[in-house]
């Protein structure tokens, strides 16, 4: 069993510059969609919870970039936990991208802090993560502080 949660993406050329180098926006959409896809396809029930009241605040971002992608680069993002605490969740990601021989490069490597709150927008409080998305994260804690 892989110990992360794995989002691949084509790099296509609106997200690129004039030279052809990804803009530093996109790694950070990538880690927001990866998240996303791990909802949808590992806690679909925190889903529903979405739909009602639990918000998923994200706290803080960063990336680091090791090397360049351009426009048709392969790309797998490399979803793990890195923490679990009472009320926030921090992930760490991996950018690899992946060539056509089956080789692996990473890329970049970032990290997403994420607070879980309930409430109206206007009065919203921390809360407990929850249980579903604690047991669908398990399997991807990697070292996990808690």
């Amino acid at each position: 069993m892989e110990r992360w949660f794995e989002y691949r993406h084509t790099v296509g050329f609106e997200e690129t510059n004039l030279v052809g180098n990804v803009y530093y926006v996109n790694y950070l959409r990538w880690q927001g969609r990866c998240r996303e896809m791990f909802l949808k396809e590992r806690a679909p029930a925190v889903l529903a919870d979405l739909r009602a009241d639990l918000k998923l605040f994200t706290l803080r971002v960063d990336c680091e970039f090791f090397a360049e992608i351009t426009a048709f680069d392969e790309l797998a993002v490399r979803m793990r936990l890195q923490e679990l605490a009472q009320t926030q969740i921090e992930f760490g990601f991996d950018y690899v991208r992946l060539d056509a021989d089956g080789g692996e490069l990473l890329v970049a490597r970032g990290s997403q802090r994420v607070a879980c709150m309930r409430g109206p927008n206007t009065r919203t409080v921390p809360t407990r993560v929850p249980e579903a998305l604690e047991a669908a994260l398990k399997p991807y804690a990697v070292g996990v502080r808690a």
